[in-house]
């Protein structure tokens, strides 16, 4: 995994966990936030798709396929219950009692699949975190071994 992608995942994660949490960050934020965080993980899912092929990925295709649909829903349901993103467009829907409990079952099941996904994924964020501790390390060890030399000169 490549550094920038490793900061972008968690950058996107510190943004959904303040995004999930509308007693927090009050409605106006949540909404926006969620917006915002709705779009990084759509990024995500499309820049991480090519690791779904081959043999023995249907699973993590399931699972993508899931988190896909429920951010999907949320996000729809989200705007459609919005009491700041569509009025500051002019808009208002009706149907809360639809989209309202539809938002949170979605929300609900967004979460799960996210826990789900961090668990399935974490061997690989510690390999990376092992491998970037081990190049610090060496490098450490290089500089030492340099000015080891540098005074014995």
């Amino acid at each position: 995994m490549r550094k920038p992608k490793m900061i972008f995942d968690i950058a996107m994660l510190a943004v959904y966990l303040v995004a999930a949490n509308p007693a927090v960050t009050g409605i106006p934020l949540h909404e926006y936030l969620g917006l915002g965080a709705f779009l990084a993980m759509v990024l995500h899912i499309t820049l991480s798709a090519g690791g779904l092929t081959g043999r023995g990925h249907g699973g993590r295709l399931a699972l993508n396929a899931v988190l896909l649909v429920s951010l999907a829903v949320c996000a729809v349901s989200g705007v459609m219950v919005s009491g700041t993103v569509l009025p500051a467009l002019g808009l208002y829907e009706t149907g809360y009692f639809f989209w309202d409990p539809l938002h949170a079952l979605s929300a609900k099941v967004l979460l799960a699949a996210l826990l789900v996904h961090l668990v399935l994924r974490s061997p690989v964020a510690w390999a990376w975190i092992r491998r970037q501790r081990a190049r610090a390390s060496a490098a450490e060890g290089a500089i030492a071994r340099e000015d080891a030399t540098a005074e014995r000169a």
